[in-house]
């Protein structure tokens, strides 16, 4: 496995892959990995030929207060996961290489879908996001790149960034990945206690009353938001920042389910926000 720090080398390997007739498979990161990064490299690595993967926590995302100090980081062990698991090549570039003169006066706007709930609540960060995929994308080349959807309103950013700017990147999303108790695999949850970790499972237990309840015939989503918020409000770790039903491809919150929909929900538990969603059955 090869790792590379920078920007021009990442690029020439991924170009002497594909000129050598091989597929590239691209997951990007934040490190700090987890069960669901691991679905994610042994998809690609069943899928293509050659797997990249970026591991960078980009600070373009974290809004003021927010937890980059926090987040976990432990590149050691990613480095030999993703040697165990096959990765051909890791990109790993610090923050002056991917922004070398400090914050870009050009940057993605993530448009209407990136403006709603997780855009709202944290201005800035799907900005943040999309720049730095796209950034990345750049580097990487045409590939198949690898998400999770536990990050749907993410997911759905960058698919819609992929087709309006016209990147030779096929996204392929990849289901989420769960604790026994339905806990969304996520490397924050390395921040919370055991008693928050033990309250964290209501997100899951919210999502899934929500998903029982459309699977009975309920179209009328405030009925599921309701309960999904109710779920979480009895929960005293937790402390909700929302719940909501959502249409499936732009994200703007629905009055009555009549096509695809999705349940998501955010909360706080102690200084650690999680989130968590379900593709609403029968929608």
């Amino acid at each position: 496995m090869e790792v590379i720090r920078a920007i021009a080398m990442a690029r020439k390997a991924c170009d002497a892959t594909r000129s050598a007739g091989r597929t590239v498979g691209f997951v990007p990161t934040m490190g700090a990995f987890h069960d669901g990064h691991v679905a994610l490299m042994r998809r690609a690595r069943d899928e293509r030929d050659a797997i990249v993967v970026s591991i960078f926590v980009n600070p373009r995302q974290f809004g003021p207060g927010e937890d980059l100090s926090r987040y976990p980081r432990d590149e050691e062990r990613d480095l030999s996961m993703a040697g165990e698991l096959g990765v051909d090549v890791v990109f790993a570039p610090s923050a002056e290489e991917m922004y070398p003169a400090g914050r870009p006066e050009v940057t993605v706007h993530p448009g209407s879908v990136g403006e709603r709930l997780e855009g709202a609540r944290r201005p800035g960060h799907f900005r943040g996001v999309a720049t730095v995929v796209a950034k990345l994308f750049n580097v990487v080349g045409p590939s198949t790149a690898y998400f999770g959807e536990k990050d749907a309103q993410q997911l759905a950013v960058i698919r819609r960034m992929v087709r309006d700017l016209s990147l030779p990147i096929e996204v392929v999303g990849c289901p989420t990945v769960r604790e026994p108790d339905g806990l969304a695999k996520s490397s924050r949850n390395a921040n919370l206690s055991p008693d928050q970790r033990e309250a964290a499972g209501c997100l899951f237990l919210a999502l899934s009353e929500a998903a029982e309840m459309a699977q009975g015939g309920e179209r009328d989503a405030a009925a599921l938001v309701a309960a999904m918020a109710r779920e979480i409000g009895a929960t005293p770790e937790a402390r909700i920042d929302y719940a909501a039903v959502v249409d499936e491809e732009t994200f703007e919150e629905v009055g009555t389910i009549t096509r695809p929909a999705r349940a998501l929900v955010a909360a706080r538990f102690g200084e650690t926000r999680l989130i968590d969603n379900l593709l609403l059955p029968g929608s």
